[in-house]
């Protein structure tokens, strides 16, 4: 079953896969001077709008050695590998493919990386550190990381192209960023799938404080979602789902308490902002990771960065996010 959903997966892509995986696999092995017994497997097809891409796992669910890439086809059918961080445009088109055409003065729709599908507790993230940025469960001391808390209730992930900077103190939580892409809480019904890119409406913005780090964590819902219609406002979000965003909030707060360590805090009164307060964060953070790529400053941080020139896209992403953003965020909310 395994090999023929393989060689189903490889014939969609093409014969350039072949190729890819093998430089996967040569990389791995130089690195970890081990015969590697586990050959990709194919996982699912997901749609990132406009282009279609295949989710392949490495190594075994469960192991530090275990990881989710994604390839893509470009313009002349071979396939590439995408890094999850800087190749994925954060702005998505603004027209879903169930939905009618968006009105112009409609907010832009954002691209949502999953990284902890809802209703899962293993703590994957996009491994900044590494090329290509794939997924890789996060460790500590060695330990292979779970919510000790239990199972998330929402979809985990975060925006591609954003990065809150280490460097730079929030004026409006008096810390500084935590070293990471911008951080979002996908409400949606459906469970999203590791790795899988969606198209999100921004809901709203809480400013949680970690280890006297700002750690934003942007509330947004997947516009194919039942509910996206009605959803436009945080304000929405209390009327219809009540009880969502504490719910979100009091996660956040209380998750590493079974670890031992005290409850995380909240900065702006605890309160979750709105949508435009939430755009102008994401306007922040894109420039920064502008900034960090620009300026190759992965050295300084232990990122491994692609030139600028080399990524499509980012143009459109920096006048959109441009556009909706109000300067003054303390008078938004």
């Amino acid at each position: 079953m395994r090999e023929s959903t393989l060689q189903i997966a490889l014939a969609a892509l093409g014969i350039s896969v072949i190729g890819l995986l093998i430089e996967l696999k040569k990389r791995d092995n130089k690195k970890n001077k081990v015969k590697d017994n586990d050959p990709p497997i194919p996982k699912r097809q997901a749609s990132i709008r406009r282009y279609e891409a295949l989710i392949l796992e490495r190594g075994s669910v469960g192991s530090k050695d275990y990881r989710v890439h994604v390839l893509q086809k470009d313009t002349s059918q071979r396939a590439r590998e995408l890094s999850l961080w800087h190749d994925v445009p954060l702005v998505a088109p603004s027209a879903p493919s169930s939905a009618p055409a968006s009105p112009r003065n409609a907010p832009p729709l954002f691209n949502f990386v999953c990284e902890i599908p809802k209703c899962t507790r293993k703590k994957f993230e996009v491994a900044t550190d590494e090329t290509k940025c794939p997924i890789k469960q996060d460790e500590k001391k060695g330990v292979l990381r779970e919510f000790k808390k239990g199972d998330i209730f929402f979809n985990y992930g975060c925006f591609p192209r954003t990065w809150e900077d280490p460097r730079h103190v929030s004026k409006d939580t008096g810390y500084p960023g935590d070293n990471d892409p911008l951080d979002v809480c996908e409400i949606g019904i459906r469970q999203i799938g590791t790795g899988q890119v969606r198209a999100v409406k921004v809901l709203g913005v809480l400013a949680m404080i970690d280890d006297d780090e700002t750690d934003w964590k942007v509330v947004a819902i997947d516009v194919d979602d039942r509910w996206a219609p009605e959803l436009n406002d945080v304000e929405d979000v209390e009327r219809l789902l009540p009880g969502t965003i504490s719910f979100i909030r009091e996660w956040f707060r209380t998750y590493k308490i079974p670890d031992g360590k005290p409850p995380n805090k909240f900065a702006l009164d605890e309160k979750c902002m709105g949508a435009k307060y939430a755009h102008k964060v994401i306007h922040e953070t894109h420039t920064f990771w502008c900034d960090l790529v620009q300026k190759q400053l992965g050295d300084d941080f232990g990122f491994q960065l692609p030139k600028l020139e080399t990524l499509r896209g980012v143009a459109n992403d920096s006048k959109m996010v441009r556009k909706i953003s109000n300067p003054d965020l303390t008078k938004l909310g």
